[in-house]
């Protein structure tokens, strides 16, 4: 039985629970740039990370003509442009304009929406659910109500594997094998089931009732609420029966025990074609791997290119004969093509000198104590905020004042941190040991 609902209007204002920021959000677009101490910083939102080479194509060049030269891909599937002169903006905004990638000012801030990035490709999965990815941007960049999300609210569809259900988005949309869909919306342990048809709508309608909540609060995404779950899914509910949207509460889909980020190679499927999956060392992309992408994307005509949430690139539609020849001129422009790259499962946030707040050129130091692939990813932070970071569990490594602190963290749960001196050869071995589990 659904909840009844008041309309809108009368919905209560959040409880005195909501942790309010203590700012506005600020966080970077392509029309808001971010001043970082390596110049102008201009986030693109690429929803689901679904670029066309010619798109591609644009963000290479402008990094070229108006940044350093390096695209610089985040835990979102969005693209960084770093380096921007400060007077590059009316330039950047047009150029974006023109190629689709800024199809509403009010609301490029808010498309943040990462996708199962093999679906319709390897054959796993409920359902493909790129048609979903159009509608609810779509949707998204049609509502006045949106334009009002921060650009960290995250929406996440997953067309049933479990990949991107893991990243906590604020409202996620899992296809269901009858050919419905569940949506959650943040943590909730149980979701809502709603025809696969109309699950778009549910989404933007989900997250216009956090909006609802929220109002006053300063609260940015769901989790800041601190509300009982199913108030804001009773809530939910009583939306989507005002929208003609059946629904139904049920217990929310059994989650895979880690996160499934696609292995880089060859990606074969139940069609004539396959696609290419490669990681990007550090997430930062410069011209030559760049153009190597967009060309293998090419060769058919058009093409496109999919980034992942986690910072690797899938290249869909290529012949089965050419794809072994096309993966190693991949590895040769220096990206990850295999599970025995040294860099496999190494991240870390821009760290020094982009970032003022970091304590460490982290790059530097996690290309210094590469050494064999571990068990568990590492991630390398600059300062606290750990900015990029990854879910479920991974060594994590901070910059500290005399050193690093290096703890394994699962969940919600870390170790106690151990404090490492800063020496290449003890930071290595530390992380080394992390990685295997031993730390």
């Amino acid at each position: 039985m659904l909840a009844a609902m008041p309309p809108p209007a009368t919905l209560p204002a959040p409880t005195g629970d909501a942790s309010p920021r203590d700012r506005g959000d600020a966080c970077p677009g392509t029309l808001r740039l971010h001043q970082a101490d390596d110049g102008a910083l201009a986030r693109v939102r690429v929803p689901g990370g679904v670029l066309t080479t010619a798109q591609a194509d644009v963000l290479r060049e402008l990094a070229d003509r108006l940044g350093d030269g390096e695209l610089h891909l985040t835990s979102r599937g969005n693209v960084q442009l770093r380096g921007l002169r400060p007077d590059c903006g009316g330039e950047l905004s047009s150029r974006m304009g023109e190629s689709g990638l800024l199809p509403s000012g009010r609301h490029e801030r808010v498309r943040n929406i990462v996708a199962s990035p093999l679906s319709g490709l390897d054959g796993r999965g409920e359902r493909d659910i790129r048609p979903w990815l159009s509608a609810l941007d779509e949707l998204l960049c049609a509502s006045d109500t949106a334009a009002g999300l921060s650009g960290r609210f995250l929406f996440a569809l997953d067309d049933g594997r479990g990949d991107v259900d893991q990243l906590g988005a604020d409202v996620t949309l899992m296809a269901r094998r009858d050919g419905e869909a569940a949506v959650r919306i943040g943590p909730a342990e149980s979701v809502l089931r709603v025809p696969g048809a109309r699950a778009p709508q549910a989404a933007l309608i989900a997250a216009e009732t956090f909006l609802d909540m929220a109002r006053g609060s300063g609260v940015w995404r769901v989790t800041d609420l601190h509300a009982d779950g199913t108030i804001l899914q009773d809530r939910l509910a009583g939306r989507l029966r005002l929208a003609g949207i059946r629904s139904a509460c049920t217990a929310g889909p059994v989650r895979p025990p880690e996160t499934a980020a696609p292995a880089p190679g060859i990606v074969n499927g139940p069609h004539d074609t396959v696609a290419l999956s490669a990681g990007v060392p550090l997430g930062r992309i410069g011209a030559e791997q760049w153009q190597a992408l967009t060309s293998t994307a090419r060769h058919r005509g058009g093409g496109e290119l999919r980034l992942t949430p986690w910072r690797g690139v899938v290249v869909p539609g290529l012949e089965r004969a050419q794809a072994p020849a096309a993966l190693d001129r991949l590895g040769a422009a220096g990206l990850i093509i295999g599970p025995h790259s040294p860099w496999t499962g190494v991240g870390a946030c821009i760290g020094r000198p982009g970032c003022a707040k970091s304590l460490a050129d982290v790059r530097a130091e996690a290309t210094a104590a590469l050494g064999p692939v571990g068990a568990l990813p590492v991630y390398w932070s600059g300062c606290e905020r750990r900015c990029g970071h990854p879910r479920g569990e991974w060594v994590d490594v901070v910059a500290a004042p005399d050193g690093y602190r290096v703890s394994l963290v699962r969940g919600d749960e870390r170790r106690a941190p151990l404090a490492v001196p800063d020496s290449p050869s003890a930071l290595a071995a530390a992380v080394a040991a992390a990685r295997g589990g031993l730390g």
